[in-house]
């Protein structure tokens, strides 16, 4: 018996990294996930991983920025599993640059990704958990906690030099999840948000002999921290190193148990002792 039996979750940004773990983290734990990622192969390859380990999940492949995605993400767990419990914005990415040269550009596709997509899925998802909380009451059965974890980061708690951007985009992500726990608090349903500090992925992991870069959308963006500056932020975490993308994944389940049913509102930070 899993603490999620039951449960219909979906996690965005869920082909690689971190959102790749939570989603796994989900799955062993008895939810059936609706994974997600801008390309096929990677969201197909969670699917078929949490379908290897006996559990279940379905593919929603493209970009949360998109119009119609929210309707069509939130779609494809009422469709599939018959509802929707558990709800991680977690996609996102990182384009850097110090104010004076970020473009237009950078600023929006950053707000866009981090926090207008998350405010989308949560808008599309408002009708069906207003109508199951709505049945659950006239069946005379206990309403249903459910569950919202947005993905913030130390940046939107601290700021970052190099990342107005994303300080601010992770910031309204805070600011979001406060507003919605107390819109959703009548419908039993927990918003809580986690701050990540250094974890190794692809975005923080530059690979040896050169920088690294990922293609968002046809875009070549610059990715990974200087091994020096790393070494350097890693001296300044308690714990002394950086987390692991399953090590995140472990703080956004602890907001998915029942054991979480009276934390909302919440900022979690998970960042190995670093608090700002």
């Amino acid at each position: 018996m899993g603490n999620l039996d039951g449960k219909v979750a979906i996690v965005s940004g869920s082909g690689r990294g971190i959102g790749r773990e939570i989603a796994l983290k989900l799955a062993r734990e008895g939810a059936s996930v609706v994974v997600n990622d801008l390309d096929e192969g990677p969201a197909n390859d969670t699917v078929s991983d949490i379908e290897a380990a006996g559990g279940k999940a379905v593919a929603c492949v493209g970009s949360v920025t998109d119009d119609e995605f929210a309707e069509r993400f939130v779609g494809a767990a009422v469709d599939s599993f018959g509802g929707l419990d558990i709800i991680v914005n977690n996609a996102g990415y990182t384009w850097d640059s110090v104010v004076q040269k970020m473009t237009d550009e950078q600023w929006d596709a950053i707000l866009d990704v981090h926090l207008k997509a998350p405010f989308r899925i949560l808008r599309a998802a408002q009708p069906v958990i207003s109508a199951a909380v709505k049945k659950e009451k006239e069946a005379g059965v206990p309403v249903q906690c459910r569950k919202v974890v947005n993905i913030s980061s130390l940046a939107g708690t601290g700021g970052n030099a190099g990342q107005a951007n994303y300080s601010s985009a992770k910031a309204g992500v805070i600011g979001l999840t406060k507003a919605i726990a107390k819109e959703w608090g009548r419908y039993n349903v927990t918003v809580n948000s986690v701050a990540f500090g250094m974890i190794t992925t692809r975005l923080t992991d530059t690979p040896a002999g050169g920088d690294g870069t990922i293609n968002v959308e046809g875009k070549e963006i610059k990715v990974g921290v200087n091994p020096n500056l790393r070494a350097a932020m890693e001296q300044m975490i308690p714990l002394g190193r950086a987390g692991l993308p399953s090590e995140a994944a472990g703080a956004v389940y602890l907001l998915c148990t029942p054991e979480s049913d009276y934390i909302s509102a919440q900022t979690v930070v998970c960042g190995g002792g670093v608090n700002v």
